[in-house]
């Protein structure tokens, strides 16, 4: 976009500095729709490991398998995930047939081999950790939602119901560090969903 103001062309200093102002919004409003970090869309994650831990509960089968390297993080999001204590799984569920099934009304929870609880947050909650862990403070708060608005994207919808109809859902829920700590490889990581009637462990390593 090419803008060229001439003064000697405005009929008044107000004319100009009017035009002046009217340039630099639309430059800033360009500017704005930059995100912090350069998000790949979903559709760029590769596909579920075949070594991914499954859960076969009858009516909903599970599949999980974490993202634990900072290279399969920086590829996806350009940001260091682990460096801000967070660890993503990647969480796919199949309906195969029934009643719908309530998500909201369940509990998912990670420990590791020592016993340590990790705790479930949101995609919102996320970003400003990694914001924080990155020392990116100083930024365009359009820029921020930009970035959140495509992070989110990889969100698993917890909150809508899963129905036959619609057969498959997958995503990523996030997990921080019991002590906010830099994820560094936690080993015997164990993902449980409570809330099916029957509990549900997944080994993820």
């Amino acid at each position: 976009m090419n803008y060229r103001i001439n003064y000697r062309e405005s009929s008044s200093p107000l004319r100009f500095l009017t035009t002046l102002l009217a340039v630099l919004i639309s430059l800033a409003a360009m500017a704005c729709s930059t995100s912090l970090y350069k998000v790949k869309p979903p559709a760029a994650l590769a596909r579920m490991p075949a070594t991914a831990a499954t859960a076969d509960v009858g009516s909903v089968t599970f599949r999980a398998a974490p993202l634990l390297t900072d290279e399969e993080t920086q590829e996806l999001f350009e940001a260091n995930l682990q460096l801000a204590g967070l660890l993503p799984v990647r969480l796919e569920a199949r309906h195969n047939g029934g009643e719908d099934l309530v998500l909201k009304k369940l509990k998912f929870k990670l420990h590791d081999a020592s016993g340590n609880e990790w705790k479930l947050i949101s995609g919102k909650q996320a970003v400003s950790h990694i914001l924080k862990a990155n020392a990116v403070f100083a930024y365009n708060p359009n820029s921020r939602k930009t970035f959140e608005k495509e992070f989110r994207a990889y969100d698993f919808d917890l909150k809508a119901p899963l129905t036959h109809s619609e057969r498959q859902r997958q995503g990523l829920i996030i997990f921080r560090s019991p002590q906010k700590e830099p994820v560094a490889s936690p080993q015997g990581v164990t993902l449980s969903i409570e809330g099916l009637g029957q509990p549900v462990s997944l080994k993820l390593n």
